[in-house]
Protein backbone atom coordinates (compact mmCIF):
# COMPACT_ATOMS: atom_id res chain seq x y z
CA UNK A 1 0.00 0.00 0.00
CA UNK A 2 1.44 3.98 -0.63
CA UNK A 3 2.25 5.99 1.41
CA UNK A 4 -0.49 8.16 -0.12
CA UNK A 5 -2.97 5.38 0.25
CA UNK A 6 -1.96 4.64 3.68
CA UNK A 7 -2.00 8.18 4.94
CA UNK A 8 -5.74 8.60 4.03
CA UNK A 9 -6.86 5.51 5.31
CA UNK A 10 -5.50 6.20 9.06
CA UNK A 11 -7.25 10.16 8.38
CA UNK A 12 -10.44 8.29 7.49
CA UNK A 13 -10.70 5.78 10.39
CA UNK A 14 -9.30 8.19 13.14
CA UNK A 15 -11.81 10.72 11.51
CA UNK A 16 -14.60 7.30 12.07
CA UNK A 17 -13.50 6.62 15.72
CA UNK A 18 -13.41 10.38 16.73
CA UNK A 19 -17.29 10.90 14.99
CA UNK A 20 -18.15 7.54 16.88
CA UNK A 21 -16.99 8.87 20.28
CA UNK A 22 -18.61 12.28 19.31
CA UNK A 23 -21.55 10.67 18.43
CA UNK A 24 -21.85 8.36 21.75
CA UNK A 25 -20.92 11.33 23.91
CA UNK A 26 -23.93 13.48 22.21
CA UNK A 27 -26.25 10.53 22.16
CA UNK A 28 -25.60 9.93 26.40
CA UNK A 29 -25.40 14.08 26.82
CA UNK A 30 -29.59 14.11 24.54
CA UNK A 31 -30.22 10.80 26.82
CA UNK A 32 -29.54 13.06 29.73
CA UNK A 33 -31.05 16.03 28.99
CA UNK A 34 -34.20 14.26 27.82
CA UNK A 35 -34.66 12.36 31.25
CA UNK A 36 -33.99 15.87 32.70
CA UNK A 37 -36.25 17.47 30.73
CA UNK A 38 -39.19 14.84 30.98
CA UNK A 39 -38.63 15.06 35.09
CA UNK A 40 -39.21 18.88 34.55
CA UNK A 41 -42.25 18.30 32.16
CA UNK A 42 -43.66 16.16 35.23
CA UNK A 43 -43.18 18.25 37.80
CA UNK A 44 -44.31 21.51 35.92
CA UNK A 45 -47.56 19.33 36.03
CA UNK A 46 -47.36 18.38 39.14
CA UNK A 47 -47.44 22.29 40.30
CA UNK A 48 -50.17 23.06 38.40
CA UNK A 49 -52.14 20.13 39.71
CA UNK A 50 -51.34 21.37 43.11
CA UNK A 51 -52.12 24.99 42.36
CA UNK A 52 -55.53 23.46 40.84
CA UNK A 53 -56.21 21.68 43.90
CA UNK A 54 -55.32 24.19 46.32
CA UNK A 55 -57.68 26.81 44.15
CA UNK A 56 -60.63 24.31 44.29
CA UNK A 57 -63.46 25.22 46.69
CA UNK A 58 -65.65 22.40 48.51
CA UNK A 59 -63.02 20.44 47.22
CA UNK A 60 -64.15 18.09 49.96
CA UNK A 61 -67.73 17.78 49.16
CA UNK A 62 -66.95 17.68 44.71
CA UNK A 63 -63.29 16.01 44.69
CA UNK A 64 -62.92 16.33 40.81
CA UNK A 65 -64.12 19.77 40.49
CA UNK A 66 -61.53 21.76 37.90
CA UNK A 67 -59.34 18.78 39.21
CA UNK A 68 -60.62 15.85 37.65
CA UNK A 69 -60.65 17.43 33.65
CA UNK A 70 -57.27 18.25 34.39
CA UNK A 71 -56.47 14.64 35.78
CA UNK A 72 -58.06 12.99 32.32
CA UNK A 73 -55.76 15.64 30.26
CA UNK A 74 -52.72 14.37 32.06
CA UNK A 75 -54.34 10.74 31.77
CA UNK A 76 -53.85 11.36 27.72
CA UNK A 77 -50.19 11.27 27.99
CA UNK A 78 -50.47 8.03 30.02
CA UNK A 79 -49.33 10.50 33.56
CA UNK A 80 -51.03 8.75 36.50
CA UNK A 81 -52.50 11.04 38.87
CA UNK A 82 -53.48 10.63 42.52
CA UNK A 83 -54.98 14.01 44.96
CA UNK A 84 -55.88 12.65 48.47
CA UNK A 85 -55.56 13.60 52.16
CA UNK A 86 -51.89 13.73 53.35
CA UNK A 87 -53.38 11.69 56.45
CA UNK A 88 -54.20 8.59 54.31
CA UNK A 89 -52.76 5.73 53.00
CA UNK A 90 -50.36 5.51 49.71
CA UNK A 91 -52.34 4.71 46.47
CA UNK A 92 -49.69 1.88 45.71
CA UNK A 93 -47.26 0.98 42.80
CA UNK A 94 -45.19 3.47 41.38
CA UNK A 95 -45.88 5.21 44.90
CA UNK A 96 -44.64 4.16 47.79
CA UNK A 97 -46.05 5.18 51.66
CA UNK A 98 -42.71 7.38 52.16
CA UNK A 99 -43.46 9.49 49.09
CA UNK A 100 -46.97 10.76 50.92
CA UNK A 101 -44.93 10.68 54.23
CA UNK A 102 -42.61 13.57 52.49
CA UNK A 103 -45.16 15.16 50.98
CA UNK A 104 -47.24 15.55 55.18
CA UNK A 105 -43.94 16.66 55.86
CA UNK A 106 -44.13 19.72 53.47
CA UNK A 107 -41.63 18.49 51.27
CA UNK A 108 -41.49 17.72 47.09
CA UNK A 109 -41.07 14.66 45.56
CA UNK A 110 -39.01 13.75 42.26
CA UNK A 111 -37.66 10.91 41.42
CA UNK A 112 -36.66 8.10 38.97
CA UNK A 113 -37.78 4.93 39.83
CA UNK A 114 -38.15 0.55 38.95
CA UNK A 115 -41.74 -0.51 39.31
CA UNK A 116 -43.23 -3.30 37.53
CA UNK A 117 -40.47 -3.87 35.60
CA UNK A 118 -41.03 -0.07 34.37
CA UNK A 119 -38.76 2.81 34.70
CA UNK A 120 -41.23 6.00 36.18
CA UNK A 121 -41.01 9.34 36.89
CA UNK A 122 -43.05 10.05 40.21
CA UNK A 123 -43.36 14.24 41.16
CA UNK A 124 -45.10 14.71 44.16
CA UNK A 125 -46.39 18.43 45.89
CA UNK A 126 -48.20 19.10 48.89
CA UNK A 127 -51.10 21.06 48.10
CA UNK A 128 -52.01 22.58 51.90
CA UNK A 129 -53.98 19.56 53.48
CA UNK A 130 -53.46 17.24 50.44
CA UNK A 131 -51.33 15.34 48.65
CA UNK A 132 -50.88 15.51 44.74
CA UNK A 133 -48.88 12.45 43.01
CA UNK A 134 -48.19 12.22 39.89
CA UNK A 135 -46.53 9.37 37.51
CA UNK A 136 -45.46 8.56 34.27
CA UNK A 137 -43.38 5.69 32.17
CA UNK A 138 -40.13 7.25 31.83
CA UNK A 139 -39.67 5.71 27.66
CA UNK A 140 -43.14 7.41 27.79
CA UNK A 141 -42.28 10.63 28.90
CA UNK A 142 -39.22 10.68 26.75
CA UNK A 143 -40.70 9.93 23.62
CA UNK A 144 -42.37 13.61 23.53
CA UNK A 145 -38.95 15.49 24.24
CA UNK A 146 -37.34 14.93 20.85
CA UNK A 147 -33.90 13.98 20.46
CA UNK A 148 -30.87 15.05 18.72
CA UNK A 149 -29.35 11.30 17.45
CA UNK A 150 -30.08 11.93 13.59
CA UNK A 151 -28.85 15.05 13.52
CA UNK A 152 -25.57 13.88 15.51
CA UNK A 153 -25.61 10.49 12.85
CA UNK A 154 -25.79 13.15 10.09
CA UNK A 155 -22.78 15.53 11.74
CA UNK A 156 -20.51 12.64 12.03
CA UNK A 157 -21.17 11.08 8.83
CA UNK A 158 -20.29 14.37 6.84
CA UNK A 159 -17.13 14.92 9.26
CA UNK A 160 -16.06 12.05 8.27
CA UNK A 161 -16.81 12.56 4.59
CA UNK A 162 -14.84 15.18 5.16
CA UNK A 163 -12.09 13.71 6.92
CA UNK A 164 -11.83 11.55 3.84
CA UNK A 165 -11.52 14.49 1.37
CA UNK A 166 -8.91 15.88 3.53
CA UNK A 167 -6.52 13.06 4.24
CA UNK A 168 -6.81 12.48 0.56
CA UNK A 169 -5.71 15.93 -0.16
CA UNK A 170 -2.95 16.06 2.86
CA UNK A 171 -1.53 12.12 1.66
CA UNK A 172 -0.92 13.66 -1.84
CA UNK A 173 0.31 16.80 -0.31
CA UNK A 174 2.88 14.85 1.71
CA UNK A 175 3.77 12.10 -0.83
CA UNK A 176 4.23 14.29 -3.80
CA UNK A 177 7.51 15.49 -2.51
CA UNK A 178 8.05 11.66 -1.00
CA UNK A 179 7.96 10.65 -4.57
CA UNK A 180 10.45 12.59 -6.49
CA UNK A 181 12.97 11.45 -3.12
CA UNK A 182 12.36 8.63 -3.93
CA UNK A 183 12.91 8.95 -7.76
CA UNK A 184 15.95 10.51 -7.03
CA UNK A 185 17.37 7.99 -4.68
CA UNK A 186 16.56 5.41 -6.93
CA UNK A 187 18.89 7.05 -9.57
CA UNK A 188 21.70 7.35 -6.73
CA UNK A 189 21.14 3.75 -6.41
CA UNK A 190 21.27 3.47 -10.12
CA UNK A 191 24.78 5.09 -10.46
CA UNK A 192 23.63 8.69 -11.68
CA UNK A 193 25.56 11.44 -10.20
CA UNK A 194 24.53 15.57 -9.71
CA UNK A 195 21.19 14.85 -8.87
CA UNK A 196 19.29 17.87 -6.56
CA UNK A 197 15.65 17.30 -5.50
CA UNK A 198 13.83 20.75 -4.45
CA UNK A 199 13.79 20.80 -0.47
CA UNK A 200 10.52 21.46 -0.18
CA UNK A 201 6.79 20.12 1.69
CA UNK A 202 7.06 20.01 5.95
CA UNK A 203 10.14 20.82 7.29
CA UNK A 204 11.07 17.06 8.15
CA UNK A 205 10.74 16.10 4.31
CA UNK A 206 12.81 19.07 3.36
CA UNK A 207 15.84 18.40 5.82
CA UNK A 208 15.45 14.78 3.83
CA UNK A 209 15.44 16.36 0.49
CA UNK A 210 18.59 18.68 2.09
CA UNK A 211 20.54 15.18 3.71
CA UNK A 212 19.72 13.56 0.05
CA UNK A 213 21.48 16.15 -1.82
CA UNK A 214 24.29 16.44 0.83
CA UNK A 215 25.14 12.62 0.30
CA UNK A 216 24.66 13.19 -3.85
CA UNK A 217 27.24 15.47 -3.61
CA UNK A 218 29.37 13.87 -1.39
CA UNK A 219 28.80 10.64 -2.98
CA UNK A 220 30.00 12.34 -6.22
CA UNK A 221 33.19 13.58 -4.44
CA UNK A 222 34.19 9.94 -2.56
CA UNK A 223 33.81 8.79 -6.16
CA UNK A 224 35.98 11.44 -7.97
CA UNK A 225 38.31 10.33 -5.55
CA UNK A 226 38.71 7.48 -5.58
CA UNK A 227 38.65 7.34 -9.58
CA UNK A 228 41.80 9.42 -8.77
CA UNK A 229 43.52 7.35 -6.67
CA UNK A 230 42.99 4.49 -8.65
CA UNK A 231 44.34 6.63 -11.50
CA UNK A 232 47.55 7.11 -9.23
CA UNK A 233 47.83 3.11 -8.22
CA UNK A 234 47.78 2.39 -11.75
CA UNK A 235 50.32 4.84 -12.74
CA UNK A 236 52.44 3.73 -9.86
CA UNK A 237 52.01 0.02 -10.95
CA UNK A 238 52.13 0.42 -14.20
CA UNK A 239 55.57 2.17 -13.94
CA UNK A 240 57.67 -0.47 -12.26
CA UNK A 241 55.62 -3.39 -14.24
CA UNK A 242 57.06 -1.61 -17.59
CA UNK A 243 60.78 -1.19 -16.81
CA UNK A 244 60.38 -5.18 -15.54
CA UNK A 245 58.44 -6.06 -18.49
CA UNK A 246 60.88 -4.50 -20.64
CA UNK A 247 64.18 -5.42 -19.45
CA UNK A 248 62.35 -9.10 -19.52
CA UNK A 249 61.73 -9.21 -23.07
CA UNK A 250 65.09 -7.62 -23.65
CA UNK A 251 66.94 -10.81 -22.06
CA UNK A 252 64.36 -13.36 -23.07
CA UNK A 253 64.96 -11.95 -27.01
CA UNK A 254 68.86 -12.21 -26.12
CA UNK A 255 69.57 -8.33 -27.36
CA UNK A 256 71.12 -7.34 -24.23
CA UNK A 257 75.14 -7.66 -24.09
CA UNK A 258 76.29 -10.43 -21.46
CA UNK A 259 77.91 -7.34 -20.16
CA UNK A 260 74.20 -5.48 -19.24
CA UNK A 261 72.88 -8.51 -18.19
CA UNK A 262 74.04 -7.81 -14.37
CA UNK A 263 72.35 -4.16 -14.93
CA UNK A 264 69.28 -5.80 -16.33
CA UNK A 265 68.60 -7.95 -13.30
CA UNK A 266 69.31 -5.34 -10.52
CA UNK A 267 67.02 -2.85 -12.05
CA UNK A 268 64.18 -6.33 -12.71
CA UNK A 269 65.11 -6.88 -8.70
CA UNK A 270 64.91 -2.97 -7.78
CA UNK A 271 61.13 -2.63 -9.61
CA UNK A 272 59.94 -5.97 -8.59
CA UNK A 273 60.86 -4.90 -5.54
CA UNK A 274 59.12 -1.42 -5.63
CA UNK A 275 55.93 -3.20 -7.30
CA UNK A 276 55.78 -5.25 -4.25
CA UNK A 277 56.02 -2.81 -1.65
CA UNK A 278 52.84 -0.73 -4.10
CA UNK A 279 50.78 -3.90 -3.22
CA UNK A 280 51.83 -4.19 0.11
CA UNK A 281 50.68 -1.25 1.14
CA UNK A 282 47.33 -1.12 -1.26
CA UNK A 283 46.34 -4.74 0.51
CA UNK A 284 47.19 -3.58 3.84
CA UNK A 285 44.76 -0.53 3.43
CA UNK A 286 42.33 -2.69 2.21
CA UNK A 287 42.65 -5.05 5.18
CA UNK A 288 42.41 -2.14 7.88
CA UNK A 289 39.44 -0.40 5.56
CA UNK A 290 37.46 -3.74 6.51
CA UNK A 291 37.07 -3.91 9.37
CA UNK A 292 38.11 -6.99 10.12
CA UNK A 293 42.15 -6.80 11.18
CA UNK A 294 42.58 -7.98 15.17
CA UNK A 295 44.73 -5.74 17.16
CA UNK A 296 46.81 -7.49 20.15
CA UNK A 297 46.59 -3.98 22.59
CA UNK A 298 49.17 -4.19 25.51
CA UNK A 299 51.66 -2.13 27.18
CA UNK A 300 54.40 -1.12 24.84
CA UNK A 301 57.60 0.81 25.13
CA UNK A 302 57.51 4.00 22.93
CA UNK A 303 61.33 4.92 23.36
CA UNK A 304 62.48 1.39 22.71
CA UNK A 305 60.34 1.20 19.35
CA UNK A 306 61.63 4.09 17.95
CA UNK A 307 65.27 3.55 18.94
CA UNK A 308 64.81 0.90 17.08
CA UNK A 309 63.24 1.77 13.82
CA UNK A 310 65.55 4.57 14.02
CA UNK A 311 68.17 1.80 13.55
CA UNK A 312 66.47 0.19 11.14
CA UNK A 313 66.29 3.14 8.65
CA UNK A 314 69.43 4.26 9.35
CA UNK A 315 71.22 2.61 6.65
CA UNK A 316 68.59 4.04 3.99
CA UNK A 317 68.67 7.51 5.62
CA UNK A 318 72.36 7.49 5.17
CA UNK A 319 72.41 6.60 1.52
CA UNK A 320 69.78 9.69 1.03
CA UNK A 321 71.79 12.22 2.69
CA UNK A 322 69.46 12.03 5.55
CA UNK A 323 70.06 11.72 9.31
CA UNK A 324 67.76 9.84 11.82
CA UNK A 325 67.43 11.29 15.28
CA UNK A 326 65.11 10.39 18.34
CA UNK A 327 63.95 12.52 20.24
CA UNK A 328 62.66 12.00 23.39
CA UNK A 329 63.32 13.53 27.50
CA UNK A 330 67.06 12.17 28.20
CA UNK A 331 65.50 11.56 31.85
CA UNK A 332 62.82 9.16 30.46
CA UNK A 333 63.99 5.24 30.09
CA UNK A 334 60.85 4.28 29.25
CA UNK A 335 57.17 5.26 27.82
CA UNK A 336 54.60 3.19 27.85
CA UNK A 337 51.19 3.77 25.83
CA UNK A 338 48.12 0.90 24.97
CA UNK A 339 48.59 -0.35 21.74
CA UNK A 340 49.68 -3.09 19.11
CA UNK A 341 53.44 -3.27 19.53
CA UNK A 342 53.06 -4.83 15.40
CA UNK A 343 50.93 -1.97 14.03
CA UNK A 344 52.79 0.86 16.27
CA UNK A 345 55.70 -0.24 14.42
CA UNK A 346 53.80 -0.31 11.30
CA UNK A 347 52.86 3.28 11.61
CA UNK A 348 56.27 4.35 12.66
CA UNK A 349 57.63 2.94 9.52
CA UNK A 350 55.48 4.53 6.94
CA UNK A 351 55.73 7.54 8.56
CA UNK A 352 59.22 7.36 7.80
CA UNK A 353 59.90 6.28 4.54
CA UNK A 354 57.19 9.04 3.79
CA UNK A 355 59.49 11.70 5.23
CA UNK A 356 62.74 9.94 3.67
CA UNK A 357 61.03 10.10 0.38
CA UNK A 358 60.00 13.79 0.41
CA UNK A 359 63.71 14.02 1.71
CA UNK A 360 65.23 11.82 -1.57
CA UNK A 361 66.51 14.14 -4.61
CA UNK A 362 67.22 17.31 -3.00
CA UNK A 363 70.56 17.94 -4.80
CA UNK A 364 72.72 20.91 -3.75
CA UNK A 365 70.20 21.05 -0.78
CA UNK A 366 71.93 20.79 3.50
CA UNK A 367 71.16 17.58 4.77
CA UNK A 368 68.16 16.59 5.55
CA UNK A 369 66.59 15.29 9.37
CA UNK A 370 64.21 13.14 10.46
CA UNK A 371 63.26 13.00 14.08
CA UNK A 372 61.23 10.41 15.76
CA UNK A 373 59.90 12.17 19.27
CA UNK A 374 57.57 10.68 21.40
CA UNK A 375 55.68 12.36 24.92
CA UNK A 376 52.96 12.38 27.14
CA UNK A 377 49.61 14.84 27.09
CA UNK A 378 46.66 14.68 29.08
CA UNK A 379 46.52 10.83 29.72
CA UNK A 380 47.99 10.13 26.29
CA UNK A 381 51.26 9.06 24.54
CA UNK A 382 52.40 11.41 21.53
CA UNK A 383 54.04 9.86 18.78
CA UNK A 384 55.56 12.36 16.13
CA UNK A 385 57.69 12.22 13.04
CA UNK A 386 58.70 15.34 11.55
CA UNK A 387 61.03 16.14 8.68
CA UNK A 388 63.14 19.35 7.24
CA UNK A 389 61.61 18.48 3.42
CA UNK A 390 59.08 20.71 1.84
CA UNK A 391 56.24 19.88 3.77
CA UNK A 392 52.45 20.48 3.00
CA UNK A 393 50.84 23.89 2.10
CA UNK A 394 48.28 25.47 4.61
CA UNK A 395 45.21 24.25 2.68
CA UNK A 396 46.40 20.51 2.65
CA UNK A 397 47.02 19.55 5.79
CA UNK A 398 43.73 18.77 6.37
CA UNK A 399 42.93 16.28 3.37
CA UNK A 400 46.52 14.63 4.12
CA UNK A 401 45.22 11.61 4.97
CA UNK A 402 42.78 11.50 2.12
CA UNK A 403 44.08 8.06 -0.42
CA UNK A 404 45.72 9.58 -3.12
CA UNK A 405 45.09 13.36 -2.73
CA UNK A 406 48.44 14.14 -2.02
CA UNK A 407 50.35 12.34 -4.93
CA UNK A 408 47.98 13.72 -7.08
CA UNK A 409 48.84 17.19 -5.94
CA UNK A 410 52.38 16.91 -5.48
CA UNK A 411 53.32 14.77 -8.61
CA UNK A 412 56.36 16.41 -10.98
CA UNK A 413 57.01 18.54 -7.90
CA UNK A 414 58.43 16.13 -5.39
CA UNK A 415 58.87 12.32 -4.81
CA UNK A 416 55.54 11.19 -4.27
CA UNK A 417 54.43 7.12 -3.05
CA UNK A 418 51.43 5.82 -4.17
CA UNK A 419 49.06 7.49 -1.76
CA UNK A 420 48.22 5.40 0.68
CA UNK A 421 51.22 5.48 3.32
CA UNK A 422 49.38 8.36 5.33
CA UNK A 423 45.78 6.90 4.82
CA UNK A 424 47.20 3.40 6.12
CA UNK A 425 48.63 5.54 9.35
CA UNK A 426 45.60 7.52 10.50
CA UNK A 427 43.58 4.24 9.92
CA UNK A 428 46.03 2.41 12.30
CA UNK A 429 46.12 4.80 14.72
CA UNK A 430 42.38 4.26 14.66
CA UNK A 431 42.36 1.02 14.66
CA UNK A 432 44.33 1.17 18.34
CA UNK A 433 41.89 3.99 20.01
CA UNK A 434 43.91 6.77 18.90
CA UNK A 435 43.90 9.59 15.91
CA UNK A 436 46.50 11.25 13.48
CA UNK A 437 47.20 15.16 12.85
CA UNK A 438 49.12 16.70 10.10
CA UNK A 439 51.06 20.20 10.66
CA UNK A 440 53.95 22.00 10.14
CA UNK A 441 57.32 20.85 11.76
CA UNK A 442 60.02 23.05 13.37
CA UNK A 443 62.36 21.62 11.04
CA UNK A 444 60.35 22.99 8.36
CA UNK A 445 59.19 20.07 6.95
CA UNK A 446 55.52 17.68 7.54
CA UNK A 447 55.12 16.92 11.17
CA UNK A 448 52.73 14.08 11.62
CA UNK A 449 51.21 13.19 15.03
CA UNK A 450 49.06 10.16 16.57
CA UNK A 451 47.87 10.61 19.69
CA UNK A 452 46.97 6.90 21.55
CA UNK A 453 45.77 6.11 24.68
CA UNK A 454 48.44 6.19 27.44
CA UNK A 455 49.55 2.93 29.71
CA UNK A 456 48.85 3.66 33.77
CA UNK A 457 52.50 2.48 34.12
CA UNK A 458 53.71 5.67 32.12
CA UNK A 459 56.01 7.98 33.84
CA UNK A 460 55.53 12.25 33.89
CA UNK A 461 57.01 13.17 30.91
CA UNK A 462 56.62 16.01 28.62
CA UNK A 463 55.33 16.19 25.23
CA UNK A 464 58.04 16.28 22.20
CA UNK A 465 59.53 19.34 21.77
CA UNK A 466 58.16 20.93 18.07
Amino acid sequence: MSLARRITVLVVVMSLASSALIFVFIVGLARQATREAAVASLERDADLLARVVQGSTGLRRTPGLGVAALQRALETSQVRTAVMSTAGAAPGEPWLPQDLAQLAAGEEVSQIRASGGRQWIVAGRPAGEYAVLLAQPLDVATSFVPTPRRRALIAASISAVFAAVGGALLARALSRPLVRLDAAARRLAAGERGITVAAGGAAEIADVGRALNTLSGALADSEDRQRRFLLTVSHELRTPLTAVTGYAEALADGVLAPADVPRAGQVIRSEAGRLQRRIEELLALARLEADDVTVDIGDVDVVALLRAAAAAWSASAATAGVSITVDVDVDVSGLWVRADAERLRQLVDALTDNALRALRARAGAAPGVVVLAAGAAANAVLVEVRDSGPGLAPEDLAVAFEPGLLTERYRGERPVGSGVGLALVSRLARLMGGDATAGTAAEGGLSVTVRLPGSGTAPAVHPPRS
